[in-house]
């Protein structure tokens, strides 16, 4: 596994209109690991993924993906240099069909007989998907859909995955499945995650690093098991 950070984010900065969120966020992840974003609600996890995907513009710091300066790129620049932001609520289209949701998330590729791969791969990925495909997305289960937001984001083959809250709402043994093939996809392909989720327990199982926030700051960054085997740690900055 390469050390080398494929994200780099220093002093980040941003906000909503006067409002101040993120405050001098300073992070790095590395090349085919996972990073777990944990804290309470209000502490600028979403915010730092939108801000990182683009959707926001931050006003302070500086963001390095895969050595690129990011804050001068727009956000299908982003897409196109690897990176896919799967945001809370999952974002598919109900009214397209399985394959439908799939095919659009390859429709800026140039190589169309990689995104056709790329889309059997998903199916080989995702069953329940396959055995569905020709179902509207309003007809799939809360974990087809997680699994379709996914599916369509890794048809674009990122480098780096952000992805928000995707166990909310699932049942814990379809949390546990989504996160077992994060875990796979970093260890067989190389991906890398930024993983934001209000379950501790199942993203500190797979993760390699937990990344803490409270009020817009990070206040600590260290190894996923210490801080899940750590009680200490645990109550001082997870509450549990």
């Amino acid at each position: 596994m390469s050390v080398d950070p494929i994200l780099q984010v220093d002093g980040l900065s941003a906000g909503y209109g006067p409002v101040p969120v993120l405050r001098e966020v300073t992070l790095s992840v590395p090349a085919g690991t996972i990073a777990a974003v944990l804290g309470a609600n209000g502490a600028g996890k979403t915010t730092l993924l939108r801000t990182l995907s683009g959707l926001l513009r931050p006003t302070g710091g500086r963001v390095l993906f895969d050595g690129a300066d990011l804050r001068a790129v727009r956000v299908e620049g982003l897409v196109r240099r690897g990176l896919a932001h799967v945001p809370e609520g999952r974002g598919i289209v109900a009214e397209l069909t399985v394959d439908e949701n799939l095919r659009l998330g390859g429709l800026w590729r140039r190589d169309r007989a990689d995104a056709r791969l790329a889309q059997d791969e998903v199916y080989q990925l995702f069953e329940p998907l396959a055995r569905r495909r020709r179902h509207a997305g309003h007809q799939l289960s809360g974990g087809e859909r997680q699994m379709l937001a996914l599916g369509r984001a890794l048809i674009g083959r990122p480098k780096l995955l952000l992805l928000d809250e995707p166990s909310l709402g699932l049942a814990p043994r379809v949390t546990a499945q989504i996160m077992a093939l994060l875990r796979r996809l970093c260890d067989s392909e190389g991906l890398t995650v930024l993983l934001v989720e209000q379950n501790v327990r199942s993203a500190l199982a797979v993760a390699d690093q937990g990344v803490v926030m409270s009020l817009g700051r990070v206040v600590m960054a260290t190894g996923a098991a210490q801080l899940r085997d750590d009680e200490k740690l645990r109550h001082a900055y997870l509450g549990f």
